[in-house]
Order: C-alpha cells, then structure tokens, then sequence
C-alpha cells in the first residue's frame, strides 16, 4: 500500500514539475519568451506588415451600363419603305453617316411646299423692292408700303418653316440647296447618324414598311460606362461618394458618384453608381462590355495608419484579434482592430511603425504558448 502512494506521489510530482517548466512562457505583460530556435520548430514565420492608404469595405456584383444621356435612338421623321440598312450590330459609325435609305412620297409633299414657299418668297421681294422705290418717290402711302413689308416677312418665315421641317427630314443644307436651284423633286429620305458611336441593336429590316417616328436603330456613345452596384441596405452606411470600386481579375477601377435614394423591395438592395475610370485599352480594345455582370470591390481612403497582414497572422481570443510582433525575447502580443478583409489579407489598425517583424504563419502556436496551452491548441 505505502508503495502504490509513494508511486501515485511521484507521478503527481512530475506533473507539478512539467506545470512549472511550461508556466514561464506565459507572460502577465503580454508577451512570450521564446528561443529562434523554439519557434522556427513550430512553424513560425516571420515577415512585414504592408502600409495601405485604402480600406475594403465589401464586394458586391455590379452591371456595366451606357448614361442615359449616351444612348440614342434613330427614327424615321416620315413613313416610309425601307429600301437600304447600311450599318450592322456592332458596326462604329460618325456622326451623320448614312444608315439608312427609305421611299417617302410624304417628303415629295414637303419638298413641294417648301418650293411653293421659295416661289411665293421671291414674288413678294419684287413687290417688297417695287414698293420701297415707290415710297422713296411720294407716290405712295406709308400704310401701303407697311402692308408689303408685312406680307414679305411672312413669306420669309413660311420658307424658313418649310426648310426646318425638311432638315427634320433628313435633308441636309446642300441638298435643300440643290432642290431650290434644281426644283428635282426626290422621294429618297435619308436617315443620319446623330452621334458618333455604335450600333447596339437594329430594329428593323430592309424591305419594311414603317410609320413616322418608328425606331430603326440604337446608337449609344461608349466613351463613358457606368456600373450599377447592388449594396445591401444594412451597409449603405459605410458607402460615401468618392469611394473608389475595383473589377475583380482586372485593372479597372472606378468612382462612386451616387447613391440610391429607394430599396429594392425584391433584393432589399440599394443602387450605387460608379463612374468607370478608363475601359479602352491602347489598342482601342474594351475591357468590359455593355450589360455585363461583375464582380466588385468598394474600397475607402482612410485618414489613419493602416496595414495589411495575412489572415494567417491574426489570433482570435475573447472576441478580440492580436497580432505577435518579434522583439528580443520572443514575441510581444499586440491588439489590433481589423477594418477590411479582401480574401487571404486582412486590413488591420493599431499603434505600429509599419517596421516591425511579425509572425505571418503560426499564430496559432504562439497563441497556444501564450494562453498556456501547450505547443497547439
């Protein structure tokens, strides 16, 4: 009996003693006494913190569009048959190019008019030189020459009328030149270009019959791109305007110009506009296309230091993070404020010079010694 007690004593003993020789390496001031050689064995690494002037706030899907202000729609001014379609789906085009030809015998109507006008214009500057003479002479009254002044303005305005309309038409000012030396009447109604850019869709086809004002192509200016950011409600808060976003995978980034002001009630989402910075490369090649999906990331200047570390080098304890930062004895264990995530970095904050050498791998032994928890925890 007294053997079996002295055997359980001194197996008790040596646990004392193991307790003891671990105790040390946990420090009331929070830091660890470690040898090199000690931590290289539990896979300690160490490396630097990397200063950043940006801060990840969230990632959220986003669709490429064209400003409203961009995009336009091309109509006939008259019906029509559409005899000719000069430009396809994709096709860039400068403004006033010929994109389409259509048979109106409406424009024969105006051009018509318009001569009538020219003709009635012209007579009334006979009389309107005729009278002026006859005034300066005394032979007639002023009341009179009034009257002809007055008829010849309108004259002047009713052909003025007519060549607008014709310009609306589709003529240009050469050609409505031409129909006035001319009087050639022709049922050829042009259909122009208003801007330069491309040909997004065509809405109609050759051959076709079409009513005034019916849609034929959309042309949109594609210098300028916006993106269309879905931000959930919850987190709208965080997003200021100014903010910068980046397209994953890519070298685009963009600013933040607007926030929506209503919720989505099908995602309980917000809209949020971004300007794209630049999205043509030197080759005049595009970088993302109109109505594409992508994937984003809003980042947000910080006016505090701020650091990026690996998520490898952040220890959890009691709801608080901590980074090991090498110094003499081992390592000192330093509470931080993470601020971002971006994948396998975290974003971090703290009372730090940047310089420091920290442990990038094996937080987790460290924290097991500093815990007093053994080599692993």
């Amino acid at each position: 009996m007294k053997k079996s007690l002295l055997t359980k004593c001194s197996g008790f003993g040596l646990f004392l003693a193991a307790l003891v020789l671990f105790v040390p390496a946990v420090q009331a001031d929070n830091s660890i006494k470690i040898a090199q050689d000690h931590f290289t064995n539990l896979g300690v690494t160490l490396g630097k913190m990397q200063s950043v002037q940006h801060i990840p706030l969230l990632s959220a899907p986003a669709k490429v569009v064209i400003p409203a202000a961009h995009e336009f729609i091309v109509s006939a001014s008259q019906a029509g048959l559409i005899t000719k379609l000069n430009a396809s789906i994709g096709d860039t085009v400068k403004k006033g190019a010929l994109l389409a030809e259509l048979n109106s015998p409406d424009l024969l109507s105006m051009q018509r008019l318009y001569l009538k006008a020219l003709s009635e214009m012209q007579l009334g500057f006979l009389s309107f030189q005729r009278d002026k003479k006859l005034l300066d002479d005394g032979v007639i009254a002023e009341r009179r020459w009034q009257e002809t002044r007055s008829q010849y303005n309108a004259f002047v305005s009713e052909v003025s009328e007519h060549r607008q309309l014709l310009e609306i038409y589709g003529m240009t000012g050469r050609d409505i030149d031409a129909l006035a030396k001319t009087h050639h009447l022709s049922s050829q109604l042009n259909v122009v270009a208003p801007i330069s850019g491309v040909v997004m869709e065509r809405m109609a086809a050759a051959g076709e019959r079409i009513a005034m004002l019916a849609p034929i192509y959309r042309i949109a200016n594609l210098d300028v791109l916006w993106l269309e950011i879905n931000i959930p409600h919850e987190r709208i808060g965080s997003i200021k305007i100014g903010d910068q976003v980046l397209v994953d995978n890519s070298e685009i980034t963009a600013k933040i110009t607007l926030l929506g002001q209503s919720v989505n009630p099908e995602n309980q989402t917000l809209m949020a506009r971004a300007v794209i910075d630049k999205h043509v490369s030197a080759e005049g090649v595009l970088a993302v296309r109109v109505g594409q999906t992508l994937n984003t990331q809003i980042i947000q200047a910080t006016e505090t230091a701020a650091f990026k570390v690996p998520n490898t080098a952040i220890a959890q304890n009691e709801g608080k993070s901590f980074i090991f930062i090498r110094n003499p004895e081992g390592f000192k264990v330093s509470p931080i404020t993470v601020i971002g995530k971006q994948g396998a970095e975290s974003t971090i904050s703290g009372d730090f010079s940047g310089d420091e050498d920290i442990a990038i791998n094996g937080a987790v032994a460290l924290k097991a010694n500093w815990l007093g928890l053994g080599s692993a925890e």
